[in-house]
């Protein structure tokens, strides 16, 4: 994903304010050998974009002047009630160098799991995204767990799935966390329970009226 940046010349509070009443966003560019750098951005392309998740989890291709540079999305600050990108701060990119940064896993067939299909269990997902390490190159937009095998008290954890290629979990101690649960929750087992009971006073009722139907005949 690529967008538009230009070089902020001047800087704090006022021209920030003032770059924002034009429509524009206040951003700084930092890492690598070059020094820290403010820019500036379009607020409505910055702000479509963000409400892209592959524009949080990719290498970015950030045109500055016309030159291309490859970042990294590293923090967003927004208004505390308007839909406005206050400023975004970004990390160059080295092609050669491992980076790290955080990658949302995205759970497939769980509805369609014997846990939630035949045993009425509810899948729930623990852990939502993890951090890495990799070179730009192999960085995965996302990470796919498949739950179509999970049965009802079954457990995930980090350690049942496979890093892509090239990719290296980080943060994960003796115990490998947890990624998805599969169990069922109290309000299941009570309606479960209670229709049981449903069931078993109509058969009962059924039965005490057969007496009565005999005696008529």
């Amino acid at each position: 994903m690529k967008f538009e940046a230009t070089t902020r010349s001047v800087q704090g509070s006022s021209a920030s304010r003032r770059l924002r009443r034009a429509g524009r966003v206040p951003a700084i560019v930092y890492g690598g050998k070059g020094e820290a750098q403010s820019v500036e951005l379009d607020h409505n392309e910055i702000f479509h974009a963000l409400r892209k998740e592959p524009f949080h989890t990719s290498v970015l291709d950030m045109i500055l002047d016309g030159k291309k540079q490859n970042v990294l999305l590293r923090a967003v600050q927004w208004h505390s009630y308007k839909p406005q990108v206050l400023h975004v701060d970004f990390q160059r990119v080295n092609a050669n160098e491992a980076l790290t940064t955080r990658i949302p896993f995205h759970f497939i067939n769980g509805d369609e799991s014997p846990a939630v299909k035949q045993q009425n269990a509810t899948i729930s997902h623990v852990l939502n995204d993890i951090e890495v390490t990799c070179l730009p190159k192999d960085l995965p937009q996302f990470i796919e767990v498949d739950l179509g095998k999970m049965e009802v008290n079954d457990v995930l954890h980090l350690s049942d799935i496979t890093a892509p290629a090239g990719v290296e979990f980080l943060g994960v101690g003796e115990e490998s966390p947890v990624l998805a649960t599969a169990s069922v929750v109290a309000a299941n087992v009570e309606d479960d329970e209670a229709a049981e009971g449903e069931e078993k006073a109509a058969d009962d009722a059924e039965k005490s009226d057969k007496p009565a139907e005999d005696d008529a005949k």
